[in-house]
C-alpha cells in the first residue's frame, strides 16, 4: 500500500514539473521579438532603463525579450548605428549579436553586458550618467571612457587600454590586462592626484 501511495506522489510531481516547464517555455517565447532588417551594426547606442546583452556572430541579429511592440521603446537602425531607448519602469531586455561591432555608447539607467566570446581589432566603450557595463572581451585597442556616476568593470585583454574616467565614476579593471596602459583621470581632487603621483 505505501508504495502504491509513493508511486502516485512520484507521479503527480513528475507531472506537475511538465506542466510548469511547458508553460514557462510557452509563456517565455511568448514574449521575444527577433527584429528583422537591421544589419550592419557598427555602433550601439543605449538609452533609457535598457539591459543590452551584446555577442558576436556571423550574422547581426537583434532579439527583444519583453512584449516590444506594446511598451514605448524604440529601436532604430541607420548607417550601421542602433539605437535603443526605453524609459519604462520594468527594463527593457534587449540581445544583440554583431559581426562588426566597434562601438558601444550607453546613458541614463542603462546596462551592458558582453555574452560568449568577444574579439575586437578595434573597441570603443563611453558609458554616460549612471549607466554600467560587464565586459569581457579581446582587443587590440581599446578606448574606455566613464563619465558622470556610471561604471565599467572590466575582464579581459588588449595590446592597447586608454582609459578615461572622471572622479564620481567607478572602475574595475584588475582583472584586464594590457601591454599599454594609459590612464586619463579627470575631476580629481588635488590630493589624490598628489598621492598618484607619489605613489602613496
Amino acid at each position: 500500500m505505501k508504495t502504491k501511495i509513493f508511486s502516485i506522489i512520484a507521479m503527480f510531481v513528475v507531472v506537475l514539473g511538465i506542466t510548469k516547464s511547458s508553460y514557462a517555455a510557452t509563456s517565455n517565447s511568448a514574449v521575444v521579438t527577433t527584429l528583422t532588417g537591421i544589419n550592419a551594426i557598427n555602433k550601439i547606442e543605449v538609452h533609457g532603463n535598457v539591459e543590452l546583452f551584446v555577442s558576436d556572430g556571423a550574422t547581426d541579429q537583434v532579439k527583444v525579450y519583453n512584449k516590444y511592440y506594446s511598451e514605448s521603446a524604440l529601436i532604430q537602425s541607420s548607417n550601421g548605428v542602433l539605437r535603443i531607448t526605453s524609459y519604462t519602469a520594468e527594463k527593457l531586455v534587449v540581445w544583440v549579436t554583431a559581426n562588426e561591432l566597434s562601438s558601444i555608447a550607453a546613458y541614463d539607467n542603462a546596462e551592458v553586458r558582453t555574452f560568449g566570446d568577444i574579439s575586437k581589432i578595434e573597441f570603443n566603450v563611453d558609458l554616460h550618467n549612471n549607466a554600467s557595463a560587464k565586459l569581457n572581451f579581446e582587443a587590440v585597442s581599446a578606448n574606455v571612457t566613464v563619465s558622470d556616476r556610471a561604471k565599467a568593470d572590466l575582464s579581459g585583454s588588449a595590446n592597447e587600454l586608454n582609459l578615461n574616467h572622471n572622479y564620481a565614476s567607478s572602475v574595475n579593471n584588475s582583472n584586464f590586462s594590457a601591454a599599454r596602459f594609459n590612464e586619463k583621470k579627470i575631476n580629481f581632487p588635488v590630493a589624490a592626484k598628489e598621492d598618484e603621483m607619489t605613489g602613496i
